[in-house]
């Protein structure tokens, strides 16, 4: 399988989400979304990504994820959900941050500002 330049993938040898960036041969060149270190993987030991799992990430890229001023909660989250993300790039643990991230703001900010 061919994946296309910007695709989100899965490194499924250390469980590793990555942005392709480039192909060699039969291998893939990938990096830490956002601009991280490069690496090559071969294409068999690759998946697309899932959609929970390219969200944070593309979060994470964007660095522009929501919050509320002076939420001492959000800004908790928000570092849990980051650490999870640069902190050996755990699919699981970053999908996880993400969602208890999302369900506070959703629950305490988005409902009470009409959003």
């Amino acid at each position: 399988m061919t994946y296309r330049v910007g695709a989100y993938v899965v490194d499924t040898r250390e469980d590793r989400v990555a942005q392709v960036i480039g192909h060699r041969g039969s291998r893939v060149q990938v990096r830490t979304p956002g601009g991280g270190v490069e690496w090559e993987v071969p294409v068999a030991a690759l998946r697309l990504a899932m959609g929970e799992e390219r969200a944070a990430f593309r979060l994470l890229a964007n660095s522009d994820g929501p919050r509320a001023a002076g939420c001492a909660r959000c800004a908790e989250l928000d570092a849990a959900w980051r650490a999870a993300c640069v902190a050996g790039e755990r699919t699981s643990a970053a999908a996880d941050a993400l969602s208890r991230f999302r369900n506070h703001w959703r629950l305490d900010h988005a409902v009470s500002h009409g959003q």
